[in-house]
């Protein structure tokens, strides 16, 4: 069995896309953004990046890290 992270379980996660959706972006901006460590990202077994959907709105709302 594949070791997860443990929030993996509890927190809801969006797709490069809804996120760019809901900042007006190109996805790969997002991917730019988790790359500086503007935004924290998981990725899945088959190596696609999750974000936290808190994180997204602490971020859209001013109120990141």
């Amino acid at each position: 069995m594949t070791p997860r992270h443990p929030e993996e379980d509890t927190i809801e996660l969006m797709t490069p896309a809804e996120v760019a959706k809901v900042f007006r972006v190109a996805p790969k901006t997002v991917t730019q953004w988790a790359e500086s460590g503007k935004l924290r990202s998981f990725r899945t077994l088959g190596g696609h990046r999750r974000y936290p959907t808190s994180e997204v709105m602490n971020l859209l709302y001013g109120t990141a890290r």
